[in-house]
């Protein structure tokens, strides 16, 4: 994770200038250099504001022959806890209003909350991809790089989670469903669904103790043998729709990215508990 300026040529791909830059956040640059002798095209420069605005602290300067990417994040001033959290509220909103759409009760388009799900991953993905390399970046965090690893991959299995919402959301827009039936029944494994992300994100956040981490678990399970059930009765009911498979399936994934952050709470649990623990006697 460099502090230098990182120099780059760019050729006429607009999308090749986009995946740079992110490349370059993600490995925690602070100053990357976009060198293309002709200057960038119109595209170029629309693909480098898009991204820049998508990614937090960004600043993009423009050059003759070509531009300047700076991060100005202060790892000081940020809290990777917290960042986790909004990511947590975001994603879970995202997919509250995705299956109130499919119930008929709401608006199906995420609007930017997608984009800003992306945002708070992409800057968690960074404080990590620096933490590993600097042991002043962990230390400006308040964090040990075990934590910084642990809040990381929570945000990698919310930002799962945000992208099964999206996926709702457009299976909501192409169907005209009630709230009875299938869709009914849906929904109310989806709320169990999230429960189970919100009781998991506790487990690394909070600290919650090993117990917890297994309660979690066991409601994880719960929902895969009874998405499994429903899934079942749709394939055997006339008349249903079949796309409601596919937002079941992001139903009960949603459920198993929640029991992924559950293990990572699990191991937190248990190193805590190995570190409580006494010294054995000589």
């Amino acid at each position: 994770a460099p502090d230098g300026p990182i120099a780059v040529p760019v050729d006429d791909d607009p999308d090749a200038v986009e995946r740079v830059v992110r490349a370059g956040y993600a490995a925690g640059s602070t100053e990357l250099r976009l060198d293309s002798p002709g200057g960038l095209s119109a595209e170029q420069e629309r693909a480098l504001q898009r991204v820049g605005r998508g990614l937090t602290g960004v600043a993009i300067g423009e050059r003759e022959d070509g531009a300047t990417v700076r991060t100005l994040v202060d790892p000081g001033e940020v809290s990777v806890r917290q960042s986790v959290r909004q990511l947590q509220y975001v994603a879970l909103s995202m997919h509250r209003d995705a299956l109130a759409a499919l119930d008929g009760a709401g608006m199906a388009d995420p609007g930017d909350r997608d984009d800003q799900a992306d945002r708070l991953y992409a800057l968690v993905e960074r404080h990590l991809t620096r933490g590993l390399a600097r042991l002043e970046e962990v230390d400006a965090l308040g964090l040990d790089r075990s934590e910084l690893f642990e809040l990381w991959a929570t945000a990698r299995e919310l930002e799962r989670v945000a992208d099964h919402a999206e996926r709702v959301a457009r299976t909501a827009a192409e169907l005209d469903a009630g709230g009875s039936g299938p869709v009914g029944d849906i929904d109310d494994l989806a709320c169990r669904a999230r429960a189970v992300v919100e009781d998991a994100v506790g487990l690394v956040v909070d600290g919650r103790g090993l117990e917890a981490a297994h309660e979690v678990l066991r409601a994880r399970d719960r929902v895969r043998d009874e998405g499994e059930a429903l899934d079942r009765r749709l394939f055997e009911a006339e008349g249903v729709d079949y796309r409601l498979a596919r937002v079941l399936d992001s139903v009960v994934r949603t459920a198993e990215h929640g029991g992924n952050i559950a293990e990572v709470g699990l191991q937190r649990a248990l190193r805590r508990e190995r570190a409580d623990a006494p010294a054995p006697s000589t």
